[in-house]
């Protein structure tokens, strides 16, 4: 209300003026909150969108950069439509179907030779010559009993005593002793399992079908005597690993089934620990994916260790005996995930990474020395790594925390000096695709057998992992290396067995 000079008291302006800033932080709040909830829209799209490409998309990273010189794809669609308005004639030389071309059948390969004859009377014909035929056969695997006959003899020693001894070949020491299960049958049911990802139950179906019937309680019990006796071997793997100079690191989950959990699964691990420079690979199982588990395996490692961005591995960064390095991969599959979310950001990172390993393929492709791949590093990828490092750190602060490239760009600035470290040394790899490579047979495992058994049946997966992945780095043929080696390591000298290690020199 206005006094008689038509002017407001001071008490009706002070009451406007706390109106007007009760509305103006009414504003503000609801500003904020609509901020809130636009960048939780955000997220939850970006979060739709990476779960239906899990489910739908494609899986690999491949990235193809755009030059900008390039027409848009609008001007592509017009180009297209005028040219089919054009007439456009030209010659082209008509050129002969290939021929099918007969499959040359490897000379290796046993030959069952079938002569047949003309059907008239040849007896008074001379020979000219003969067309051969191969056909390329095959035969199922086949069961066989074999039979050890050893003759006994009564020798008399003594003729006045009439003492005798008996004489009787010896028998050959079995892989388990007292079993009727040899070496080939035994290593043909591990390498189907952990190679050919075949389960149990399905192998007893194969055996049923040529008129054996085995039981599970039997193919079980010869996993875990097979195993059992391969553990030396195992132990000599694990300590010819930790000695190496040089380690990649990774773990993948395995569902294992114990009494503490009825009805359901225990998330397990194997901890995967790969050698680039010895080529070997160990696969240790731990009942969760916490530090101790690396922590413990790598308890008395020296040297250089690589890994993604888990913390669970951040406990070596302060080791001043180890040298750790970052997966440029894990980094790079950030960006490819947040296209979604900053197409224009992502793309450029994914570019300037495409760089680095156009410079790896060549050094890979021209057979570069370890000091060749170093030289070729600090002069074409050392610039590119300057150059991506000062744009991260410049568009961090004008991103979203929370968004996918938000998190993209802080969790690479995070492992940035460990991701710069590979340039240090020809030795080190940019990535640790090589350990992936070797995970993937786990996980084609788990779609076929779905668990392990027992937690002492993840760790016999995880020794057999690690002879098969061993035998595929060393390109030797996992049944005749195992067959092998169940064959002689209940004689073979206990300090000698690295001897039998795949890829071993001897």
């Amino acid at each position: 209300m206005q006094n008689r000079e038509g002017l407001y008291t001071q008490e009706q302006v002070n009451a406007y003026l706390l109106t007007i800033k009760k509305q103006d932080e009414k504003i503000d709040s609801q500003s904020q909150e609509i901020h809130t909830q636009a960048t939780e829209i955000a997220y939850l799209k970006e979060e739709m969108a990476q779960l239906k490409r899990m489910i739908f998309g494609q899986k690999r990273e491949r990235f193809t950069s755009i030059d900008d010189g390039q027409l848009s794809l609008f001007e592509v669609e017009q180009q297209e439509k005028q040219a089919q308005q054009e007439e456009i004639t030209y010659k082209r030389n008509k050129a002969e179907k290939n021929k099918a071309k007969r499959l040359l059948l490897p000379a290796h390969l046993p030959r069952e030779e079938q002569t047949i004859e003309p059907e008239e009377d040849t007896s008074q014909s001379k020979k000219i010559g003969e067309e051969i035929t191969e056909i390329l056969e095959y035969n199922p695997g086949r069961l066989f009993v074999k039979r050890y006959v050893r003759p006994k003899y009564a020798k008399q020693e003594n003729p006045e005593t009439l003492e005798t001894k008996i004489l009787i070949g010896d028998l050959p020491t079995l892989p388990i002793p007292k079993g009727n299960a040899g070496p080939g049958l035994l290593a043909h049911l591990m390498i189907s399992k952990f190679v050919d990802h075949l389960p149990f139950y399905r192998q007893r179906q194969q055996f049923k079908r040529e008129g054996v019937e085995l039981a599970e309680s039997t193919i079980n019990g010869w996993l875990s005597a097979t195993s059992k006796l391969l553990e030396p071997l195992y132990d000599a793997l694990i300590k010819k690993v930790r000695q190496s100079e040089y380690l990649m690191a990774d773990e993948t989950p395995i569902p294992v089934l114990t009494k503490d959990k009825p009805g359901s699964t225990h998330k397990g691990y194997h901890w995967v620990y790969y050698s680039p420079l010895d080529k070997q690979v160990c696969f240790n199982y731990q009942k969760g994916r916490g530090r101790e588990g690396p922590n413990g395996f790598l308890k008395d490692f020296r040297g250089s260790l690589q890994t993604d961005g888990y913390a669970g591995y951040n406990d070596f960064d302060n080791k001043k005996d180890i040298i750790f390095l970052a997966c440029m991969a894990h980094a790079r599959r950030k960006f490819d995930q947040a296209k979604d979310n900053d197409m224009t950001r992502a793309e450029y990172v994914l570019a300037e990474i495409q760089k680095l390993y156009a410079i790896e393929r060549v050094a890979s492709e021209k057979e570069y020395t370890f000091g060749e791949r170093k030289d070729i590093r600090q002069q074409e990828a050392l610039p590119v790594l300057q150059n991506l490092e000062k744009w991260l750190k410049k568009e961090i602060i004008i991103t979203l925390p929370k968004s996918k490239i938000g998190k993209a760009i802080a969790y690479t600035l995070n492992l940035w000096p460990r991701l710069m470290r590979y340039i240090e040394d020809g030795r080190y790899e940019i990535d640790n695709n090589l350990i992936e490579n070797s995970i993937r047979p786990v996980a084609l495992g788990r779609k076929n057998y779905l668990f392990a058994g027992s937690h002492e049946a993840a760790h016999y997966a995880a020794m057999m992992y690690s002879f098969m992945g061993t035998c595929k780095i060393n390109n030797v043929e996992p049944f005749a290396w195992l067959r092998h080696v169940l064959s002689v390591i209940p004689d073979h000298p206990a300090n000698k067995l690295e001897e039998l290690l795949p890829g071993s020199a001897s």
